[in-house]
């Protein structure tokens, strides 16, 4: 499937679930929300998935993050319901694109007016 097309339909469930519900809560409604609306879509999602740290090929422990959403197993999802998205949150799924191996990643928060301002599509550049 081709990314910006899995990305579309991410941003369009995101949509989907803010018209309904609108901002304001915790993240972890609209976390469930969105499971829920791209299951209805059609699109595999996985939540809370576990992403172990490595240090020169030694693992140092299972519980290192836990990304909110993969979407077909190639763009990490990080949800937020904050005031205002600051320069660490697009750095922490940046770090989370590097260690899971993945290229593209959406920060979506849910804390606004309007979607669309909430919503950064974050690109992981080989070194």
């Amino acid at each position: 499937m081709d990314l910006n097309f899995i990305t579309s339909q991410i941003i369009q469930a995101a949509i989907a679930v803010h018209k309904a519900l609108g901002p304001g809560l915790l993240e972890s409604v609209y976390q469930k929300c969105m499971v829920i609306e791209l299951d209805r879509m059609g699109i595999r999602v996985e939540s809370e998935l576990e992403l172990p740290i490595f240090y020169r090929d030694q693992k140092i422990t299972d519980l290192g993050f836990r990304i909110d959403l993969l979407v077909e197993s190639v763009i990490i999802v990080e949800l937020k319901s904050v005031e205002a998205v600051k320069p660490v949150h697009k750095k922490q799924l940046l770090t989370y694109l590097r260690l899971a191996e993945k290229e593209i990643g959406l920060l979506i928060n849910f804390n606004e007016v309007l979607l669309k301002d909430g919503i950064s599509r974050i690109i992981n550049k080989p070194l």
